[in-house]
């Protein structure tokens, strides 16, 4: 290894140490974990800070050697440094940081080229690996000469064993800790170890005077005696099984049992050997902690692990009967391990007919608020009581109740009745846990969502039928909850989609996926092209183009809006001052002007005036060009906090368009405080106005909201124009602007492009 001698700091120019100390530390970073050493990173590092040094040395003597670079690679491998992708990494760190803080900074006078100083490094670099490949072939031949001195002294210790085998074998069989017992080939017991005596009671002469057929239990395997008959006819050597055997006082003694076949020189059988250790106390354990892991420690229900074994069971096509199925599981639910798995396959029976599968699944509503107001305490002693009320509701065979977690509960039914049944069984849950609960002397009724599958099996997977249960509950609980309600593949395809939407929404904007539609604001005075309306939408991989209902609702619930609105808000004042830009050239004529939608979330967020400010300055389009959409219903009952950013934004010049009035209710007094210079009158006040004649009641609404508008000084905009009459009719009554399908659909900014020339012409 290279000397770890570490020279005063004062030695190096200023500033040298400290750099040298930084590319220890990257390295340190890079190659630390992939080492086997027992040194703690502070100390690790002090172990690469002479290793760096001889580095950086070599790569500024004047006459360069690449030699230390071959001694450090060798220390690296010293200091256990022997994984592949330490040297990897070395080299990458080297490749990159060593003249990046060991080269020029070492070399103030500058007598190194920059050239000069990489091709140094990557000479430095190749003997750096040619150092560290010797040191590890050194190492590994090392190894192996020590392995080869180890199996050779193995071998000949195993000789001399053999010499002895006689000796050992008689030893072994009197000392020996687990049951032996040698029998002719007849089964009469002729010798048996101290050992297997007390396994069996301590009484010899019980042991000895017995044939090995006479020791038959009711739960042994039926291939333990055909294994048996085999061995004997020297049909084989051996066979191994777990295996009981009633003691003298009547109680079973459990066993792992090896059977051998003892031949003469000519191989010829002649006696069997049998080995018995005694599992009795292992496999109670066993059991014990099988129940344990497969059933809630608060409740004693099932728990996950038991049902899902208990699901996948009921979903796969069975080929066993009801009766059989029941000797294979104890009353508690936990699978019989004497009975399961061990006894011959007898003629398959016939497939059960129709077999099927009900699931509830049920989660308390409310519980939060018991352990908020209570405590966790009294939150686990309700669990408890509704765990008993459940259990009292599925009684019947083919049904069981597990705990899967917190307050969400599983209730299952097996048979060919289960599409009845389920539904009684939720019924009954509902009305069992409808009777109220006594906790810390105050009475709590609990209120239950359950969401029912049911179905044939073989159909599903565990996990879908799961899912969909899940899915069905909360479907019921959006519904108000204290009902059951049964799954519906349209309305799980829907939640999937939307829950698919929502993981991948984070990334989209990153991917590129979202992109803009613009639909024109019409002069209805003179039809021109007024301004746009900027419309997100989103090109998703799968689902193709999706509009603003499908995806800005999500949006909203993840606090992607914000980003996504500053997004379509930067791509909207691009495209405005684009347009003006042509504007000025004589290449267009218009719109100018840019509306986009701010969502209830963007209004909250903190750095909305910041960031429309940003933009705007940024690109160069003026305030007055940018109108923001603001949704009624996101205003009703706002306080000044609220207003404030829409204050300060109106106060520079943006408008602020009031969209959807008349879908919120809300006061119109409130429209005198409101910073709005724009009312959006919603579509469905329009409506009557494309049939012949119109209806005179929608006239007059729109007559008195556009005279109410016109007389606070606000600008009535009016969305949903699809005919000529309809039009008409706004622009008698005075509205200002209009926009819909019968002026254009949403499209790229090429078509307003187009609109606005024709309207020039």
């Amino acid at each position: 290894m290279v000397p770890a001698e570490v020279p005063d700091a004062e030695a190096e120019p200023d500033g040298l140490e400290d750099r040298l100390r930084r590319f220890v530390t990257i390295w340190s970073r890079a190659i630390f974990p992939a080492t086997a050493t027992s040194l703690t990173r502070p100390e690790f590092e002090q172990h690469l800070l002479p290793l760096a040094r001889s580095l950086r040395d070599a790569l500024h003597d004047r006459i360069f050697d690449a030699t230390p670079a071959h001694g450090v690679g060798a220390a690296l491998v010293g200091a256990h440094c022997t994984d592949p992708d330490a040297l990897a990494r070395s080299l990458g760190v080297v490749d990159a940081y060593l003249v990046l803080y060991c080269g020029e900074a070492a070399d103030p006078a500058g007598e190194l080229a920059a050239d000069e100083l990489r091709a140094r490094c990557a000479r430095l670099q190749a003997t750096f690996a040619a150092g560290f490949a010797q040191a590890l072939r050194e190492r590994t031949l090392a190894e192996q000469e020590a392995i080869a001195r180890s199996a050779l002294a193995a071998r000949g210790a195993a000789e001399d064993a053999l010499h002895a085998t006689e000796a050992r074998f008689r030893a072994v069989f009197e000392g020996a800790a687990i049951g032996i017992g040698i029998a002719d080939l007849d089964g009469r017991v002729l010798e048996v170890n101290d050992t297997l005596t007390r396994m069996f009671g301590g009484l010899e002469h019980h042991v000895r005077s017995r044939n090995v057929s006479e020791w038959v239990h009711p739960d042994d395997a039926p291939q333990v005696w055909g294994m048996y008959k085999e061995l004997i006819r020297g049909e084989r050597d051996n066979f191994r099984t777990e295996k009981p055997f009633f003691r003298n006082d009547g109680t079973v003694l459990w066993t792992n049992l090896t059977v051998s076949l003892l031949r003469d020189v000519d191989g010829v059988p002649q006696y069997q050997l049998a080995l018995l250790e005694d599992t009795t106390e292992r496999r109670l354990l066993t059991l014990r902690l099988r129940y344990e892991a497969t059933h809630d420690a608060l409740t004693g229900l099932p728990n996950r692990t038991l049902f899902f074994e208990r699901l996948e069971k009921a979903l796969a096509p069975a080929r066993e009967t009801p009766k059989d199925a029941a000797k294979g599981v104890a009353k508690d639910g936990v699978k019989d391990e004497a009975n399961s798995g061990t006894k011959e396959a007898g003629p398959a029976s016939a497939p059960r007919p129709a077999a099927r599968f009900g699931l509830c699944y049920l989660d308390l509503d409310g519980f939060k608020a018991i352990n908020d107001s209570l405590g966790h305490s009294a939150g686990d002693r309700m669990l408890v009581e509704v765990a008993d009320r459940l259990q009292s509701c599925a009684t019947a065979p083919g049904e069981m109740v597990a705990r899967l977690g917190g307050d969400e509960f599983v209730a299952l039914t097996t048979g060919p009745d289960t599409q009845r049944e389920v539904g009684e069984l939720a019924a009954r849950i509902l009305g069992a846990l409808a009777t109220p609960i006594s906790l810390d002397g105050r009475e709590f009724t609990v209120r239950g969502s359950i969401g029912i599958v049911e179905g044939k099996a073989g159909e599903s997977t565990a996990a879908e039928v799961l899912r969909s249960a899940d899915i069905t509950m909360y479907r019921a609980k959006s519904a108000g909850g204290n009902r059951f309600e049964h799954a519906d593949a349209e309305a799980d395809a829907r939640a999937i989609t939307r829950h698919g939407l929502t993981t991948s929404l984070p990334t989209a904007l990153e991917r590129g996926e979202f992109f803009i539609e613009y639909q024109p604001l019409v002069h209805l005075a003179d039809g021109t092209v007024h301004g746009a309306e900027a419309l997100v939408r989103w090109s998703h991989p799968t689902h193709g183009v999706l509009g603003p209902d499908r995806f800005i609702p999500l949006a909203e619930h993840t606090g992607l809006i914000v980003p996504l609105g500053r997004w379509v808000l930067e791509q909207s004042v691009l495209q405005a001052r684009a347009w003006q830009e042509e504007l000025a050239a004589g290449t267009f004529a218009g719109p100018v002007r840019i509306n986009v939608n701010l969502s209830p979330a963007q209004l909250h967020h903190p750095g909305l005036v910041a960031d429309t400010v940003e933009v705007l300055e940024r690109i160069g389009l003026p305030p007055g060009s940018l109108c923001l959409e603001v949704t009624e219903s996101a205003l009703i009952g706002a306080d000044e906090d609220l207003l404030k950013p829409l204050r300060q934004l109106a106060e520079m010049g943006v408008d602020i368009a009031l969209d959807d009035f008349g879908t919120g209710y809300s006061n119109l007094a409130n429209l005198r405080r409101l910073p709005v210079s724009v009312l959006k009158l919603d579509r469905s006040f329009t409506q009557g106005m494309q049939q012949h004649p119109a209806d005179p009641v929608d006239l007059k609404i729109v007559e008195g909201i556009v005279s109410l508008a016109h007389g606070l000084e606000l600008g009535v905009t009016v969305e949903g124009v699809e005919t000529g009459a309809q039009a008409e009719h706004l622009r008698r009554l005075g509205c200002d602007t209009a926009q819909g399908w019968y002026y254009a659909r949403p499209g790229p900014p090429e078509m307003l492009h187009t609109l606005s020339m024709a309207d020039a012409v």
